[in-house]
């Protein structure tokens, strides 16, 4: 993307093309625009679209760019924040509001995907969270005991059960979550992209928005090429904001995160690898995500960026990770590489703005994007359609506020990722 194939590497290569647009020219009116052709903006417009209204998205660079064709690909239940901890965060009403709306997120993609014919790689097998050593399952004992007394359909695996799902004696057990699942995200919201253009919604790529300004009820955002003109605006830049709403972006720490794909591997090892196609990761603080992909290839990834030195460094770490993990693999070498940044929230957890009269968004997904995105995205939908109240959103009205240094955080977390994954695995 962007002729860079470090950007969206193996998602780039794999998906389906993406739908033609162009760039923003001259002015139009709408009754709604949306700023950000990602997760967010594109469940918006679709259901908005569906609805009947007049909807305009604007995007910066192409669909999909931001943090939405660059992630991991799991489609998971809730946020890292343990479910308990939610209404002491925002109160129990709220609080039991998000985890619903969140649990059920990864069923309302799929029913998406499904009703839409999105090829996009879906495996609805769920997802394997791995405990490491003797805290990383009281971790997971603990997540399992709280979703479960909320009726999930979670189940903490042991040791042995883990090994035949995983394919390795690393880990002393998993949480299985059977709500979730994996796909291709940049096939995603491509697919949510061509759905939103047939429900009759326009998409306009290359088109970043540089002003927005109000005349009496009516907002008139703009472009080098053009503006739009409309009663709503709907923001969802999320981690990757620039213009009017650079605040959003500010107000989150960015945390690299980078995969790494194999060659499609050899039936034989196919059979021990991840059988059923769960996607997993670890419990570490720096923690290790990996997945098949539809052709079979092994998809690794973890905190840092391949960039500078930190190429080098994070792709030797994760050869010696995979060769501790599955030794059938034999010597490692991968076909594509990409990194992305994640937005991190001083608390974990999403935001609701309300930017101005009749301008929303929400925005800090925290690398839980595909499924929070989805449901959030489809929440402002109904918010500007009039059949959801303010009141009635899972999260509360958030001011923007900037986190003490955040640059310095920054810093911080790409060169922290680097000296542990020079120092981790050695043998």
């Amino acid at each position: 993307m962007l002729n860079d194939p470090r950007s969206h590497g193996l998602w780039e290569k794999t998906a389906p093309s993406a739908p033609e647009t162009t760039a923003l020219r001259g002015d139009f009116r709408a009754e709604v625009v949306i700023v950000g052709g990602g997760f967010t903006g594109m469940s918006a417009a679709l259901h908005l679209a569906e609805a009947g209204r007049r909807v305009i998205v604007l995007e910066g660079a192409e669909i999909g760019f931001g943090g939405a064709g660059r992630n991991v690909g799991l489609i998971n239940a809730g946020m890292w924040v343990m479910p308990d901890d939610l209404p002491g965060e925002l109160g129990e009403v709220q609080g039991e509001r998000l985890l619903t709306m969140l649990g059920s997120g990864p069923k309302v993609v799929m029913d998406i995907i499904d009703r839409h014919g999105i090829a996009c790689e879906l495996q609805c097998n769920g997802t394997l969270h791995c405990a490491v050593g003797e805290a990383g399952l009281q971790d997971i004992s603990e997540r399992e005991r709280q979703w479960r007394k909320r009726g999930a359909p979670v189940s903490l695996v042991d040791a042995a059960e883990t090994a035949r799902l995983v394919g390795t004696n690393a880990y002393a057990g998993a949480l299985l979550d059977k709500r979730a699942g994996t796909l291709q995200p940049l096939a995603y919201v491509r697919g949510l992209a061509r759905a939103a253009l047939a429900a009759g919604a326009t998409i306009h790529t290359g088109s970043r928005v540089t002003a927005c300004s109000r005349t009496g009820s009516e907002w008139t955002v703009r472009t080098s090429g053009g503006s739009v003109t409309a009663p709503w605006v709907i923001v969802a830049t999320d981690a990757y904001s620039t213009g009017p709403w650079t605040a959003v972006r500010q107000e989150q720490v960015h945390l690299p995160y980078f995969n790494l794909a194999t060659r499609p591997l050899p039936p034989d090892i196919l059979q021990t690898i991840l059988p059923e196609r769960q996607g997993a990761w670890d419990t570490k603080e720096i923690l290790s995500s990996f997945r098949l992909d539809q052709a079979g290839r092994l998809v690794f990834g973890s905190v840092g960026a391949l960039r500078n030195t930190g190429r080098t460094v994070h792709v030797a770490w994760a050869k010696r990770s995979l060769k501790r993990l599955f030794p059938a693999l034999g010597p490692v070498e991968f076909e594509s590489e990409w990194f992305g940044m994640i937005g991190m929230t001083d608390n974990a957890l999403p935001r609701f703005h309300r930017f101005a009269e009749n301008v929303v968004g929400f925005s800090g997904y925290n690398g839980r994007g595909i499924a929070p995105g989805t449901v959030f995205g489809r929440a402002l939908a109904e918010l500007v359609l009039g059949t959801l109240d303010e009141a009635d959103l899972p999260l509360p009205l958030t001011e923007q506020t900037i986190p003490a240094l955040r640059l310095a955080k920054e810093v911080y977390y790409e060169a922290g990722a680097q000296i542990a994954h020079l120092a981790g695995e050695r043998f």
